[in-house]
């Protein structure tokens, strides 16, 4: 193998690994994160209209 094919599947190797990590840090966020729950849903008011006091 010349020294240019050497570079080249070199640089193929590096992009690969750097795919795999890339994909295996995405699923382990994925895992991680989807079980965190955010926060309860807040309740809505619905046709009614709030009293303030801006005295």
């Amino acid at each position: 193998m010349t020294r240019p094919e050497e570079v080249i599947a070199n640089a193929l190797a590096v992009v690969g690994a750097c795919r795999a990590e890339r994909e295996r840090d995405a699923e382990r966020r994925k895992r991680t994160f989807g079980q965190i729950e955010i926060g309860r849903p807040t309740s809505q008011i619905k046709n009614q209209q709030l009293k303030m006091d801006l005295h």
